[in-house]
């Protein structure tokens, strides 16, 4: 079996070092679709140096490469084809509010391996700490198809209870056509979002835009439409990838304020409405 649950639970954690600078978060934000309008004082917190604010998601790429979906794969017990892979969830824990650059130090390993059936899900767990403590803990949880049915655990589910009532806003937002190219600058560089080829291998019409770029794009939009701006504001992070979005699509973002928290779904205008991230709550103070 290509993956073996024992030993990619029971390697050795790894350990480097990471680092990010203004020019690395301004890019990040151009990726999930900030700075329209350029001149938007909220858009310019997100894109001019003397003002930045860093939004809790570049946690996910800072460092260019810090461990995640693709580094994964290259753990001990797992051997899987990278066709097969797709990004499952993703959570995130903000400990204390991001610099706009530093170094720290990332250590990764794999905390979970579970059996769905027809499908391996792996999670992917990376604590950051920098000199003064810890920073943010990710978890990524990669969905391998194929590779389930050794009658392993099944894990927790990461279904939530139906969302009941009308949202309290609704806000809608465009993809650029070229938006998957962008956001792979900032370290995700997996063909199936660039390469129309491997991503007819992987069984999709064209290139999909990245996950996290979705999972960027909905908490900005949290954190502008609800949350006054304050990036700080926020403390947890976590969704289902549900469906895929294609570039040069609309997203529609659904919110709903609770105690501490505000739960979202979001979809794909064009494809009436087809599911994009599910089960999906920011908490905040």
């Amino acid at each position: 079996m290509p993956i073996d649950a024992a030993k990619a639970l029971a390697a050795e954690p790894r350990s480097g070092e990471i680092a990010w600078s203004v020019k690395d978060v301004q890019l990040y934000h151009l990726g999930i679709g900030a700075g329209i309008p350029a001149t938007d004082p909220d858009e310019l917190r997100y894109t001019l140096e003397s003002r930045l604010h860093v939004l809790p998601s570049f946690a996910t790429v800072a460092g260019a490469g810090s461990p995640g979906v693709i580094s994964g794969l290259s753990m001990p017990g797992v051997d899987v084809d990278l066709a097969r892979v797709l990004h499952g969830g993703q959570s995130l824990e903000i400990h204390r509010p991001l610099p706009s650059e530093g170094t720290a130090t990332a250590t990764s390993r794999i905390a979970g391996v579970y059996d769905k059936g027809k499908a391996a899900v792996l999670v992917m767990r990376t604590e950051v700490a920098d000199a003064d403590g810890p920073l943010w803990t990710n978890d990524a949880q990669i969905f391998v198809r194929g590779e389930g049915g050794w009658g392993g655990d099944r894990g927790p589910s990461a279904r939530l209870e139906p969302i009941e009532g009308e949202p309290d806003r609704v806000v809608e937002r465009p993809i650029r056509e070229d938006q998957a190219l962008l956001y792979r600058l900032s370290g995700d560089r997996n063909p199936l979002h660039a390469d129309p080829e491997f991503a007819k291998v992987a069984g999709f019409e064209r290139p999909i835009l990245h996950g996290l770029c979705t999972y960027g794009i909905t908490l900005k939009a949290v954190v502008d439409t609800l949350l006054g701006g304050d990036v700080t504001r926020v403390r947890g992070y976590a969704t289902r990838f549900a469906g895929v979005v294609y570039p040069g699509e609309t997203l529609r973002v659904r919110m709903w304020r609770r105690e501490g928290s505000v739960r979202v779904a979001v979809s794909a205008v064009e494809r009436d409405d087809a599911a994009v991230l599910a089960d999906t709550v920011v908490r905040h103070t």
